[in-house]
């Protein structure tokens, strides 16, 4: 449902929570990520109750109802769980970590009130992947994935070099300044199983394009929690 009378807006939506902060007392500002309406900010009055501050964790899937009475000012949000995602890795510290590190992403990456339907696909796609065996190395791709729908697009099969080193095929940059090895699976995109030292490898080559090429740009800053997030893996 969506109406809009004057300045007046009134919506219904799903949507996974980003980001939640005390406002007062009794109530939080939220962000939401949604499927129609792309990220939004509100209040979710009485946030802090027993009744509803339980499910209102970083991650879990929402019905929202959506109030504004002047496009100039924040909303309010009316919540409603519609999957309790986040809490199926409270005994796991990695993975939950990793949610808190892609809400984030999302976050901050995103413009407040543009929707993009890839975005909240991929935050579907996000909990299949979690609980796929190769998990991390996905995460990887998944974190490619939406930088190119950002419009970011990093494509390592042209930035490196092939050479035969021993008996195994490397991938080496091109950069005429730091040649650095880059992980076969970021390259062949295959099934195989990575140790932990290609995979941080991977993360940390991610870590300097989101730096240098995204946030730096745009006076933005590596978010603590994607940064704890990779020393859960170290």
């Amino acid at each position: 449902m969506f109406t809009k009378s004057g300045q007046i807006m009134i919506w219904d939506d799903i949507g996974f929570l980003l980001n939640k902060n005390r406002y007062n007392e009794n109530s939080l500002i939220s962000e939401i990520y949604t499927k129609n309406f792309g990220k939004v900010s509100g209040i979710i009055f009485g946030g802090t109750s027993k009744k509803i501050k339980s499910y209102l964790q970083i991650g879990n899937k929402l019905y929202v109802n959506y109030n504004s009475k002047n496009e100039n000012r924040v909303g309010y949000f009316k919540v409603e769980i519609q999957e309790a995602l986040s809490p199926l890795y409270f005994d796991n510290h990695q993975k939950l970590t990793c949610i808190s590190s892609a809400m984030n992403l999302v976050k901050l990456l995103t413009a407040e009130s543009q929707k993009n339907e890839r975005i909240f696909s991929l935050l579907e796609e996000f909990y299949i992947l979690l609980n796929s065996k190769d998990w991390i190395k996905n995460y990887i791709f998944w974190e490619l994935e939406l930088f190119k729908s950002l419009g970011y697009d990093l494509n390592f099969e042209n930035l490196v070099n092939e050479k035969i080193i021993g008996d195994q095929k490397q991938y080496i940059s091109k950069s005429s300044t730091e040649k650095r090895i880059i992980p076969n699976f970021l390259i062949e995109k295959n099934n195989s199983n990575e140790d932990i030292g290609s995979l941080l490898t991977g993360l940390k080559l991610l870590s300097d394009y989101l730096e240098k090429s995204i946030l730096k740009p745009n006076n933005l800053n590596q978010p603590i929690s994607r940064l704890q997030f990779i020393n859960t893996l170290k």
